[in-house]
């Protein structure tokens, strides 16, 4: 047997991490089995359908490197697989059901239904259907639906009924069907209901092993039923445990005020591998300690048996570690063109199309902070400084040198320091033609061999030396390396930074 797995998502919001994780394990799961595996549309829910929520979950799946054997894209033999392409089929399996009188029409309102479920809460019960529609004759059925009287159809559940699943992930579950009521199979308006388009989906295109989420396995009973009502075998089933975010609560699809969805990852400059790979370990543990995998890895050791029950908590900070992994292999250019909107943002005098020039430099920016950061966005805030000295030198007005504590505090003799500030300032007075805005005021060579010279000429040398330089231009005592650093910050910044410092400390003294 073929293993056959689906993920169908509703085309009512983007990619979440919940759903990209129900995606990745079933495509985990086919891989690993040889099997197929489905992306099927289900947008049934025509009231909170989002234009173009459909594009972009597959458009971030094939990001991911999910791949899918059938969709809506792609064909197959069971297309087609939106579900309002279908409906003529729901229709004709709920009219079977209704000629073997296992469903029947129900004209309730809303109104009716709404008032019967207030009732059952106060009289501290499970809201469910009371079966009033279940109990008229045919004729009367008959005449209502002449006189066009709007109807649903609803699924007549069998009393006294237990129902049993063994989940792959929880072992046995049972379900009592005296607990359902009769549920709605097709709307009013026609469109099938979730629990019924999913299972005759399910049953005709073959799919054998359903994982997905803890939170449909409350769906589950009526599915069964629904097997059972047509005589057909149900499929294995693995739920998937709960993924709460940092305040231990469940993640919400609907809340894009917070970062739970793929889109809002891939825009801050965070890699597939590093999404794949930390979403694949949100409840499944692989064997031994490794934590770091290819997605080819991935297949080769995924098995539902170490799926855990117990919910698995979102941690950004892991997330943001394995990241940073992978970015250290990635062309500093990528970088840079997924931080440069955010600078855009922060500075409007950066322009929309930079020079050769400029976007020379912006990359020397993004390699020179590489090694720091967790996601490429982040290079907007961590190289903060550099887009002030070139794109917003009035707000360095503010900005002052450390003061004298700053010496103290990093254990620096002051007498030193100083000593090491004139030697560099006076050393680099040599280019002192070259305007500040020159994208390559000097190169970081230069700067390198400036630097030497002046430790054998003091011989001053290690954190002595060079921790005042950096004190003094950035205000930090630690960062990247320092030639880049004062290369790209142009010789007229660190020549006034280096004058405003010996100034501070020959005042302090």
């Amino acid at each position: 047997m073929t293993v056959r797995v689906r993920y169908a998502p509703s085309p009512t919001g983007h990619l979440h991490i919940g759903g990209a994780r129900t995606a990745l394990f079933n495509y985990l799961f086919a891989r690993k089995n040889g099997g197929d595996f489905i992306v099927r549309i289900e947008d049934t829910d025509q009231k909170r359908h989002v234009a173009e929520a459909e594009a972009s979950q597959l458009k971030n799946l094939a990001w991911l490197g999910i791949h899918w054997d059938e969709s809506v894209d792609r064909g197959g033999p069971y297309a087609p697989y939106r579900s309002s392409e279908r409906l003529a089929l729901y229709h004709q399996y709920a009219q079977m059901l209704v000629d073997k009188d296992l469903a029947y029409p129900c004209f309730c309102t809303e109104a009716m239904l709404e008032e019967e479920r207030e009732r059952m809460r106060g009289a501290g019960l499970a809201p469910k259907y009371s079966g009033r529609c279940a109990l008229l004759s045919p004729d009367e059925r008959a005449a209502r639906i002449a006189a066009g009287e709007p109807y649903a159809l609803r699924f007549r559940v069998p009393p006294g009924k237990t129902y049993e699943i063994d989940d792959e992930i929880r072992g046995r579950v049972s379900f009592r069907s005296d607990d359902m009521g009769d549920f709605v199979i097709i709307k009013q308006d026609g469109m099938p209901t979730y629990n019924f388009a999913v299972t005759v989906d399910d049953h005709l295109m073959q799919i054998n092993h359903v994982i997905r989420g803890e939170e449909h396995l409350s769906n589950t009973p009526r599915q069964l039923a629904i097997y059972e009502a047509f005589g057909w075998d149900p499929p294995a089933f693995a739920h998937l445990p709960l993924i709460l975010n940092e305040d231990k609560q469940k993640m919400s699809k609907r809340d894009e005020r917070t970062m739970q969805f793929v889109e809002q990852y891939r825009a801050l400059g965070y890699l597939p591998e590093a999404l794949v790979n930390f979403i694949a370990l949100l409840g499944w543990a692989p064997p031994g300690e490794k934590e770091l995998f290819r997605l080819d890895e991935l297949i080769d050791l995924f098995d539902l048996s170490r799926v855990s029950k117990s919910p698995a908590v979102f941690d950004r900070q892991k997330l943001m570690w394995m990241n940073h992994h992978y970015l250290q292999k990635v062309d500093p250019a990528w970088i840079a063109e997924v931080a440069y909107p955010y600078v855009r943002e922060r500075y409007p005098a950066v322009p929309e199309n930079p020079s050769d020039a400029l976007w020379s430099w912006f990359v020397r920016v993004a390699r020179l902070y590489q090694k720091e950061l967790s996601f490429a966005a982040e290079l907007a805030l961590r190289a903060d400084l550099f887009f002030k000295v070139r794109f917003a030198p009035e707000t360095l007005s503010a900005h002052e040198p450390p003061s004298l504590n700053g010496w103290v505090q990093e254990g620096l003799d002051v007498e030193t320091s100083m000593r090491v500030l004139q030697a560099v300032k006076d050393a680099l007075s040599s280019f002192a033609h070259v305007g500040q805005k020159d994208m390559a005021d000097v190169p970081p060579e230069a700067i390198k061999d400036i630097l030497k010279a002046q430790q054998k000429a003091t011989g001053i040398k290690g954190k002595a030396f060079f921790m005042p330089i950096r004190l003094a231009v950035t205000g930090l005592a630690h960062g990247p390396e320092l030639d880049q650093t004062l290369s790209l910050l142009g010789l007229s910044f660190v020549r006034a930074r280096l004058t405003e410092a010996l100034a501070k400390l020959t005042q302090a003294g």
